[in-house]
């Protein structure tokens, strides 16, 4: 039985990463969806919605869709991608020296079979103390301004993330052994797409998304 195709429902470079690493075969079609949280709505719940919506919607017959969305929730409120680098500075003064919370929902469909299937991951992340000059100095590389609570632990944000207790590709932005499981949830072995013939057009997007 041949397999279907994986798509990897988003433009995130780090989630692309993260596949590729596992040496899967997989397209990339970015999904453009509305992320504004309803009313009232938990963060379980929100990433949850936002990584079906991603995941169904231009799924195919014959395809494997892959949709994630990650949030930063730190005292109750969630802590999307920063507007500008004004927001961005008010966002790391806000988690500095503290312990927030980072949800991932990742969800995987096969429309042909109308199976789909959904976890939602959290990880507590620590933050160190961040002094004003090194708030500024961290914003002005460019990198907290894409990422869902102002920064990158892969990236230069490595300097100020003290501990992670819980999955640290989470926090990247795409839990691989949480991925894995919705795999065999929906009959697959994830293993099997590595270099599989599961098709080579990818549409790319220059537009990042998620931490």
């Amino acid at each position: 039985m041949s397999l279907p195709r994986l798509v990897l429902a988003s433009g995130s470079p780090r989630r692309r990463e993260l596949l590729a690493g596992l040496g899967l075969a997989f397209s990339v079609r970015p999904a453009d969806v509305d992320e504004t949280p309803l009313p009232g709505e938990e963060p379980e719940v929100y990433v949850d919605r936002l990584a079906l919506a991603k995941a169904t919607l231009r799924a195919l017959p014959g395809e494997l869709v892959l949709g994630a969305d990650t949030i930063v929730v730190l005292d109750g409120e969630l802590l999307g991608k920063p507007a500008d680098a004004t927001a961005a500075i008010t966002m790391l003064r806000q988690i500095a020296g503290r312990e927030h919370t980072v949800y991932t929902g990742v969800a995987l469909v096969e429309p042909q079979s109308r199976r789909q299937a959904v976890v939602v991951e959290r990880t507590r992340v620590r933050m160190a103390a961040m002094s004003e000059s090194e708030i500024e100095w961290y914003v002005e590389t460019g990198e907290p301004l894409d990422k869902a609570g102002a920064y990158a632990v892969q990236g230069v944000g490595a300097l100020y993330v003290e501990e992670v207790h819980g999955n640290y590709g989470a926090v990247v932005g795409l839990p691989l052994p949480a991925t894995r499981r919705l795999f065999g949830e929906l009959g697959y072995r994830i293993e099997d797409f590595r270099g599989a013939a599961t098709g080579s057009h990818s549409e790319l997007s220059q537009t990042p998304d998620s931490i």
